[in-house]
């Protein structure tokens, strides 16, 4: 085999996993628990995730419960989600803490579809980049007299067609968060 594309394809999945991780923490209509995430909270002298100090579960479409382990951690818990500007309001009450999501309007939908958008640019950025990194390796290769000018094109052209594949996925999944939003 002239070049292995494993080391390629391994990083368009890599690129694939992240937009799809990036575009769970972006919220649509509806309240999930995946929206709380990545809000890190001050706690016991270090930095925890909420899941680790609480149990985070959805009430209804729009409202997620936490629910502390620990009631004197409610405080920092509060502080935390306030501080990660989701725009969301909240209510504390004996059983912990209620995150209220707004209705969302046509233009703060839209607002996040561009979000959503520049999170897409930067996952095709990331693909541009493993196929240049691949190409140079290709080049060298036939540089060194390792393949014919031949097979460098042909493997530019199979090269093109995984970063197409790729690119082509991300759109998908990219459409489909749109439609996800607007709804």
């Amino acid at each position: 085999m002239l070049y292995d594309f494993g080391k390629l394809k391994s990083k368009t999945g890599e690129v694939e996993e992240w937009l799809k991780k990036e575009y769970a923490g972006i919220r649509t209509g509806m309240a999930t628990p995946v929206l709380l995430d990545n809000i890190v909270v001050e706690s016991y002298g270090s930095r925890m995730g909420i899941k680790e100090l609480a149990s985070v579960s959805t009430e209804d479409p729009r409202s997620i419960r936490v629910s502390p382990w620990d009631s004197s951690q409610t405080a920092s818990i509060e502080k935390a989600i306030t501080l990660a500007n989701l725009g969301v309001s909240l209510r504390v009450d004996e059983k912990g803490i209620r995150v209220l999501f707004p209705e969302l309007t046509t233009e703060r939908r839209s607002s996040i579809v561009k979000v959503a958008n520049g999170k897409l640019e930067e996952a095709k950025v990331s693909l541009r980049s493993a196929r240049d990194e691949a190409w140079s390796e290709i080049q060298k290769k036939e540089k060194e007299g390792g393949m014919g000018e031949d097979d460098k094109f042909r493997l530019k052209n199979e090269m093109q067609k995984i970063i197409d594949d790729a690119a082509k996925k991300l759109e998908e999944i990219a459409a489909k968060k749109d439609r996800e939003i607007m709804s």
